[in-house]
C-alpha cells in the first residue's frame, strides 16, 4: 500500500472517487484543477495503481481558550466501498496529520458521516452545526432596541464587521479565525457573496452586530424561508434590532433557516421557545499535541501545577506525560518524565475536556479519565469556562 500526497495527475481518480462517496453533482464535472489549492493537503492511499482511500487536511486557525489553535481541518474523507473497513484510513490519517504536526496544528476537527469511524483515530463528538427553523412572524415580539438601529453594509464596514466577529468568536471554543486562504480574499468577495449584510449600529454608528442573508426563491408566506448564515452580536439590543429586521420579511417569507451551534445567546431575545432543528452535522475534535494545546491559555486566577497524562492513542501522538503550570501570565504545558498516580485520559477524554464539552466528573462517569481527582476543580475552571460554537462547515 501506497500513502503519499495528491498531484494534479490523480484528479480523475480522485474525483471519480468522490461521487462514489458523496453522490454526483448538479451540472457538468468541473474542470480539471492547474494548480494545487492552497491550504488543503490531500492524502491517498493506492493499491497498485488503485485509488482506494483519499482524505484532505485544510488549515485553519480556531478559538480556544481565548487563543488561536493552529488546526486541521479534515474533509472529503473516501474509500473505495469494496475496500471499507480494511483499516485504510489509520495510515493515511497518521501522514497527514504527521504533515499538519510539522505545520504546528496541534488540534484537527472534522464532520464525521458516523462517528464510529473516527473515534478509534483520538476524535470525539464535541458539538455540532445546526439549522433551525424560526417563524418570521414570531420575531415582531422581540423586544425594541432602545439605542440601535439596523442599516445596510457598505465595502468600508467590513473590518468592523470582521472585529465584532473577533471579539465574538474570541469568548467562545470551537469557531474559526475566518483566516487564510479558504476564506474570501477581500472585503468587497465578502459582500458579494451573499444577498446582503445587515449591520446593527448603535447611538454612535459602531457596528454591535450583524446578519449575513440569502433571499432565496419565492414569495409565498407559506413556502419561503430567509437564509441567515450568520448572526452574531456584540450587545443585546444588537441581537434585538437584527431580529426585528428580519421579522420585517414576514409576508414574503414564513420560516427564518438561521446557521448555528450549540446555546445561542441569539436565542435569549426571541419572545417564543420557536426554536426547530431541522439539520445537523456532528463536529468531532482531536488534540495530537496536547503540550501546544494546553499551552498559553488565559488563566486568569488559577494557580496550580497539574500533571496529566493522556494514553490509548492509536496514532501516537498524544500519548504521555504532561506537566501544565498555572499562574502569571498564560499557561504553560510540556512533557515530563512518566509518573504514576495522576489524572489519565483517552484522547477521547482531552477532546470532550479541552473543548469545554463535558465536565471532569463527567468523563470519569464515562471511563474517559482515571486516576486522583484533586485537580478536577483546576481543570474545570481552566476548561470549561466557555461555550463551544462552531459556526463553519467544511
Amino acid at each position: 500500500m501506497e500513502i503519499r500526497r495528491y498531484t494534479l495527475d490523480d484528479q480523475p481518480a480522485s474525483y471519480r472517487l468522490s461521487l462514489e462517496a458523496f453522490g454526483s453533482h448538479p451540472g457538468p464535472p468541473p474542470p480539471a484543477p492547474t494548480e494545487l489549492p492552497q491550504g488543503r493537503d490531500v492524502w491517498l492511499a493506492l493499491d497498485g495503481d488503485e485509488l482506494v482511500a483519499r482524505a484532505a487536511a485544510h488549515s485553519y486557525e480556531s478559538w480556544f481558550h481565548g487563543r488561536r489553535v493552529p488546526t486541521a481541518g479534515i474533509a472529503s474523507v473516501a474509500v473505495a466501498p469494496e475496500r471499507r473497513g480494511g483499516g485504510l484510513l489509520l495510515p493515511v490519517f497518521r501522514a497527514m496529520l504527521d504533515a499538519a504536526a510539522e505545520r504546528g496544528e496541534a488540534l484537527s476537527t472534522l464532520f464525521p458521516t458516523a462517528n464510529g469511524i473516527y473515534r478509534p483515530l483520538g476524535y470525539e463528538l464535541v458539538s455540532s452545526f445546526d439549522t433551525v427553523v424560526v417563524p418570521t412572524a414570531e420575531l415582531a415580539g422581540v423586544r425594541a432596541p432602545v439605542a440601535t438601529r439596523t442599516r445596510r453594509a457598505r465595502l468600508d464596514d467590513v473590518p468592523a464587521l470582521k472585529a465584532v466577529y473577533d471579539v465574538w468568536a474570541a469568548a467562545q471554543n470551537g469557531p474559526l479565525t475566518r483566516t487564510g486562504p479558504r476564506f474570501a480574499a477581500t472585503d468587497q468577495e465578502l459582500l458579494d457573496d451573499v444577498t446582503a449584510i445587515s449591520l446593527a449600529v448603535d447611538a454612535d454608528d459602531r457596528v454591535v452586530g450583524y446578519a449575513m442573508w440569502d433571499r432565496g426563491e419565492g414569495y409565498d408566506p407559506t413556502t419561503a424561508s430567509l437564509e441567515v448564515h450568520d448572526l452574531v452580536a456584540v450587545t443585546v439590543d444588537g441581537y434585538r434590532a437584527l431580529w426585528r429586521m428580519l421579522g420585517t420579511h414576514t409576508s414574503v417569507a414564513g420560516r427564518i433557516r438561521l446557521h448555528t451551534s450549540g446555546e445561542d445567546p441569539a436565542r435569549l431575545v426571541l419572545p417564543t421557545a420557536t426554536w426547530d432543528v431541522v439539520g445537523r452535522h456532528p463536529y468531532m475534535l482531536r488534540v495530537s499535541d496536547p503540550a501546544a494545546a494546553l499551552t498559553d491559555l488565559r488563566a486568569d486566577g488559577l494557580r496550580a501545577e497539574v500533571g496529566l497524562t493522556v494514553a490509548g492513542d492509536p496514532l501516537g501522538t498524544a500519548d504521555g506525560s504532561y506537566r501544565l503550570v498555572l499562574g502569571d501570565g498564560p499557561s504553560r504545558c510540556e512533557r515530563d518524565a512518566a509518573a504514576d498516580d495522576r489524572p489519565t485520559f483517552t484522547p477521547q477524554g482531552l477532546a470532550l475536556a479541552y473543548a469545554g464539552a463535558q465536565s471532569c466528573a463527567n468523563l470519569r462517569m464515562s471511563g474517559h479519565l482515571t486516576g486522583p481527582d484533586t485537580a478536577d476543580g483546576v481543570l474545570d475552571a481552566l476548561l470549561g469556562a466557555r461555550p463551544i460554537h462552531i459556526r463553519d462547515y467544511f
